[in-house]
């Protein structure tokens, strides 16, 4: 049987309502058989975070959109990670990122733009949300549509600023967040048993 593959999830929660989303991209991801979910609150930098991450094959990043970009703490753990960019340490590992904010547009993208810009300078391949828009986007669209924010390049959720963790994100919001964790967990598998082949393969001929 192949090893079992870890997707890592990355992520800060001011509130409580991205730690909803995180947990819901771990339970997409180990949804896939033959995947571990890890789940890593990145306001502690200790070494065990560092390692953990490291031994991935994935690593799904979160925060909250705080005035139009990442919370303070999720931008000093990605600054932090500068030691990792040295050695190119997260090379060729898969990434992908998810984000909440109070506001249905809440410039959100901003800060999914930049988790993938952390992702590619890190030399890391980013996967996007893989869906189609929903909601708004059409006249039959419904508010639990997969996607109702229309996002592309990750996983979009809102929270009213009045409502607690237990009851924001939404549903709907939540469930594409676990679809971003299973298509990154499935992408990831993919590269590994590519590896793996090519490995073999290579092995082969130097026989």
């Amino acid at each position: 049987m192949p090893d079992l593959i870890t997707v890592a999830v990355a992520y800060h929660s001011g509130y409580g309502h991205t730690a909803r989303q995180a947990r819901a991209a771990a339970d997409g991801a180990r949804s896939v058989p033959g995947v571990l979910a890890e789940l890593h609150d990145v306001t502690s930098l200790t070494d065990e975070l560092w390692e953990s991450l490291g031994r991935a094959e994935a690593i799904i990043f979160g925060s909250p959109t705080y005035m139009g970009s990442q919370s303070a703490a999720f931008q000093t753990f990605a600054e932090a990670s500068a030691k990792v960019w040295a050695d190119m340490g997260w090379r060729d590992k898969v990434a992908a990122g998810f984000t909440n904010s109070a506001g249905v547009n809440g410039d959100k993208l901003n800060t999914l733009t930049s988790m993938a810009l952390l992702a590619a300078q890190h030399g890391m391949t980013w996967v996007t949300l893989g869906l189609p828009p929903g909601w708004l986007y059409s006249a039959q669209g419904r508010d639990d549509d997969l996607n109702r924010l229309g996002g592309f390049l990750g996983a979009m959720a809102q929270s009213p600023s009045d409502a607690g963790p237990d009851t924001a994100p939404s549903p709907a919001d939540l469930r594409t967040a676990e679809h971003l964790g299973r298509r990154v967990a499935q992408t990831a598998l993919r590269l590994a048993s590519g590896r793996r082949a090519l490995d073999g393969a290579l092995d082969g001929a130097a026989v």
